[in-house]
């Protein structure tokens, strides 16, 4: 068995155990955590470079198996990709325009899989985005609540002010804004299953009169000012660094003089927007995200600054993604029976992949979350905030 082996393989010390399609067996530690089983010969030669998007994408392709938690599997499958792969070769992506047409289909890829699926495994409000742990105890439907409080106090909503919600998913946050906090709320999504329920649990919830969610691309967005407040979460990474200067402008002009606007999104850790090392990029865009770009916080925050909006307040919420994904990554895991008859198995094996993987990668600073709370200034200059932020957490 060991001669089957490249050279580079055998002397690695791994709590992983190799196995070939023929019964063979190589432990690489003593007390293996998981076990790779390679389906597919030609695999071998290729672990000479075991890059992540290799690894990930034989295991879609039903090319390899694991055996073994997802986590320690992702865990395990980073130490030897790390072991055999130079880190970060990749250069700066080029900036890439998308139209209309490119977001749209990006965005039903990634969210028009199946309503039933992300309710296997979301919270009950279905907000896909990081939730907020302020005591590390909280249940997923607690964070994520807790999530959406935090969001409408940053943006200090009043009864009776107009909220653009870009990027609504599901409608959590807009129902949220309008039961609690008294706002009308205009939210946008380019998913027509989003939607579709989105728009059902409004009218069940008796919202219509003060939720309207409409299938709308950013692009075409009223520009008048009409709204007070504007909330766009898990949205700018969509967008693309081409895009980025128009989609702020926009907002810039959609939002009334002294009015708030709050990005709250994945950030990259390069400051050129560069994907992370070893092919982990590489994989979501080919199977997760596709035409996903993720910039960095200093080029979020220049393009916000460029459109004429100031902003005031930046928290990263990093570890309490990490946190998010690692509840999402073990209500799937509990579920997989379920998904299974929801979505295709190729699908059920990238979003596997995908949870663990992502949880992995905030907690170990592959890539952060920030929320960037900006407002647009009165002609003198004034604006309309008190003068600290202590009343967000009072």
């Amino acid at each position: 068995m060991l001669a089957q082996l490249p050279p580079a393989l055998q002397k690695l010390q791994l709590p992983l155990r190799l196995r070939l399609w023929d019964g063979h067996e190589f432990n690489f530690g003593p007390t293996p955590s998981v076990t790779i089983v390679v389906k597919d010969p030609t695999l071998v030669a290729q672990f000479t470079n075991p890059s992540l998007d290799l690894l990930g994408s034989a295991f879609v392709e039903g090319r390899l198996e694991l055996e073994g938690s997802i986590s320690e599997a992702i865990r395990v499958c980073d130490e030897l990709s790390q072991a055999l792969v130079s880190d970060d070769t990749a250069s700066a992506p080029p900036r890439v325009y998308h139209d209309k047409a490119t977001d749209a289909e990006s965005i039903s890829y990634h969210y028009d899989l199946s309503n039933d699926f992300y309710q296997l495994w979301l919270d009950r409000d279905m907000a896909y985005s990081c939730g907020y742990f302020e005591t590390g105890e909280e249940s997923l439907d607690e964070a994520q609540q807790a999530k959406f409080r935090l969001l409408c106090r940053k943006l200090r909503l009043k009864p009776g002010e107009y909220l653009l919600d870009v990027g609504c998913g599901w409608g959590g946050l807009a129902r949220f804004a309008a039961r609690e906090y008294g706002v009308k709320v205009f939210g946008i999504t380019l998913s027509k299953e989003q939607l579709k329920l989105a728009r059902e649990r409004v009218k069940a919830e008796g919202l219509q009169d003060k939720v309207d969610l409409q299938l709308l691309d950013y692009r075409d967005l009223p520009q008048d000012g009409r709204f007070d407040k504007i909330v766009s979460v898990g949205m700018f990474e969509h967008v693309g660094h081409a895009n980025l200067r128009e989609y702020c402008e926009i907002l810039s002009r959609a939002v009334r003089e002294g009015g708030l606007v709050m990005n709250h999104g994945i950030t990259s850790k390069h400051t050129d927007g560069r994907q992370v090392g070893r092919g982990a990029g590489e994989f979501i865009d080919r199977y997760v995200f596709p035409n996903g770009e993720l910039p960095h916080l200093s080029m979020m925050t220049a393009e916000i600054s460029e459109v004429g909006l100031e902003v005031v307040d930046v928290e990263s919420l990093r570890l309490h993604y990490a946190r998010t994904l690692e509840h999402w990554s073990q209500r799937l895991e509990h579920n997989l029976e379920a998904a299974a008859k929801q979505v295709p198995e190729q699908a059920l094996r990238i979003w596997r992949l995908y949870l663990a993987g992502c949880a992995y990668a905030f907690a170990h600073g592959w890539i952060n979350i920030d929320q960037i709370l900006a407002t647009k200034p009165h002609a003198d200059g004034s604006l309309e905030l008190p003068p600290t932020r202590a009343d967000i957490y009072r």
